[in-house]
């Protein structure tokens, strides 16, 4: 079994069926691989849903499309590993945002967990595998 963790951008598009990542993640989910998003993913979803027109039906949308994903927590290991991979980045004068540090930690924490990301920042995480399932 592998584990697929959704960046903000792939999880957006998930929850928004758009550039064929719900399709891959259906697919991968048929083959027995587990599919999530962490909770700083999730925060992000809410947030973009707070200034939202059409907010109760993106919230519907988001709720169907969290009953297909795993949560994954940013618990006390994601922290540890978050320290470590900030270090890591600082050392190397890779600066990157502190929500694609916190969905890297997470992946670490969990052992042998891909990254999904349209977001070229979260390869330049040593030892952190990263695919983009975006089409078009």
């Amino acid at each position: 079994m592998n584990r697929f963790l959704l960046d903000s951008g792939s999880a957006n598009d998930f929850v928004n069926r758009r550039r064929g990542v719900d399709e891959r993640a259906d697919a991968e989910r048929h083959r027995g691989n587990r599919i999530g998003i962490g909770t700083p993913v999730l925060g992000e979803l809410l947030a973009g849903l707070g200034g939202s027109a059409t907010r109760e039906r993106n919230m519907q949308r988001l709720r169907n499309a969290l009953s297909r994903l795993v949560l994954w927590p940013y618990d006390r290991s994601a922290a540890e590993e978050y320290g470590r991979i900030f270090a890591e980045l600082r050392r190397r004068g890779r600066p990157m945002q502190q929500i694609d540090i916190q969905i890297a930690a997470i992946a670490m924490s969990l052992g042998s967990t891909t990254v999904v990301s349209s977001d070229s920042d979260l390869a330049a995480v040593p030892g952190l595998s990263v695919e983009n399932w975006s089409v078009g």
